[in-house]
């Protein structure tokens, strides 16, 4: 029995199928790593391999009946989807025997003149390390290339199986027909061949970093597209809240203009004796007062508006807007609403998700050319979800002001402050 050969084969299965395959799809797919996990597949892999020496099977399906075990420890012990636990179980054993071909490739070309010589084995077991240091280094490029969230990439995932599983089928094609033991003599042809064999799966490996550099581009530019439309209709809605500002700002200007002369009438109607009809006559003010007044007064009619309709809209939350805006102020109309709109929508949402008493705080305080706006809303004890599109547009507005933006969660309330430079010259 050749113990040093069975020492190695053990090796390679326990570390560079085992622990490598389950930490791979651990980071790939930001779940935490179990100790049941690894000891699961050591268990099935161990089973496979048995089997598949008793009954001599050929390679093809002890590696088909691994990535399916992977592929059954993704979806049910880590709870991935299905297409990111296919996806991850093939690239785990794709980029696994992609390292290990590279590797047969220098060792079928070179080792053979080194067979009976005493460095023959200090050779194979410094190949068998150079091994784990290429698949742990592949393994490295494709998570950078290909890290996601539950949120972000995996609407695409399927994008990947296809060429996934071309590489994967291709690679296991290569090894299967093309290696074999190497023999203690070989040719120069033979040197030749394995020396193509280990350009073409270079090329793969090439390809494959290729394909996830492409998918990511291609994730980013889809993100991108919704980050726009998202900016169009903000924008959209924020015009007509501008719109409707000045509307109501022309409408009041004409209400104080004529407000002489409602007084003038009023007073006529009092000093004739006519009472029921000045009292008619001043409910109609005050309805045209009503009208034309603000649920919450903000100093700024753009965002007095905004508050009074998104407020309006969530009457189930409690809220309570304590800020004067200071007059004149160097933010853009435009950039007031980005800045309000998105921290309302964000602080309603955490609201509505959260089965406890609901409450919104909005404050503002002053000090020299700066200006502290802050957010407080209630919110459930669940993490908070990755920073979306509404905080990066608030960030935008708080950079573009030479200002900052603080975050921070203290249980079931969550904080949003925002620093701003109000100074006319920073306009």
């Amino acid at each position: 029995m050749d113990y040093f050969a069975l020492f190695l084969d053990s090796l390679c299965l326990l570390v560079g199928h085992g622990v490598m395959h389950m930490v791979f799809i651990s980071r790939l797919t930001g779940k935490k790593l179990k100790k049941w996990y690894i000891a699961a597949y050591f268990l099935l892999l161990g089973m496979i391999q048995l089997i598949s020496n008793r009954l001599a099977l050929d390679g093809t399906l002890p590696v088909g009946a691994g990535v399916l075990a992977l592929y059954e420890l993704s979806r049910y012990g880590m709870r991935n989807q299905r297409s990111v636990s296919w996806l991850a179980a093939l690239l785990s054993y794709y980029v696994s025997q992609l390292s290990f071909g590279i590797i047969n490739s220098v060792e079928a070309a070179f080792f053979p003149r080194f067979i009976g010589s005493p460095l023959f084995y200090p050779l194979f077991l410094a190949a068998q390390l150079l091994f784990f240091v290429l698949c742990a280094g592949c393994y490295y490029a494709v998570l950078k290339l290909l890290a996601w969230t539950e949120d972000s990439q995996t609407p695409y995932i399927g994008l990947l199986l296809f060429p996934g599983l071309f590489f994967f089928a291709a690679e296991l094609y290569i090894l299967q027909t093309a290696y074999s033991f190497f023999a203690p003599t070989i040719s120069l042809e033979e040197v030749g061949r394995h020396s193509t064999l280990l350009l073409l799966q270079v090329m793969g490996l090439a390809a494959l970093l290729c394909t996830l550099y492409a998918y990511r581009q291609l994730c980013r530019g889809f993100q991108a597209q919704a980050e726009l439309q998202s900016l169009t209709q903000a924008a959209h809605e924020q015009k007509v809240y501008i719109a409707e500002a000045q509307a109501r700002y022309e409408q009041t200007k004409s209400f104080r203009h004529d407000i002489k002369n409602h007084l003038s009438v009023l007073d006529g109607l009092l000093r004739g004796g006519k009472l029921e009809e000045g009292r008619e006559y001043l409910k109609k003010l005050e309805a045209v007062s009503e009208a034309l007044s603000f649920p919450y007064q903000t100093g700024n009619p753009v965002v007095d508006i905004l508050l009074g309709e998104k407020l309006g809209l969530a009457k189930e939350i409690a809220a309570e807007v304590s800020l004067v805006l200071p007059k004149p102020c160097g933010i853009d109309d435009f950039d007031l609403c980005v800045l309000f709109a998105n921290a309302l929508d964000n602080a309603i949402a955490a609201c509505r998700a959260d089965d406890g008493a609901k409450a919104i705080r909005i404050s503002g305080k002053q000090q020299g050319d700066f200006y502290m706006l802050t957010f407080e809303n209630t919110c459930s004890d669940e993490p908070l979800p990755p920073a979306g599109t509404g905080l990066s547009n608030i960030k935008a507005v708080a950079e573009k002001y030479h200002g900052a933006l603080l975050t921070e969660k203290n249980g079931r309330q969550y904080y949003l402050s925002v620093l701003l430079n109000i100074s006319p010259c920073n306009s």
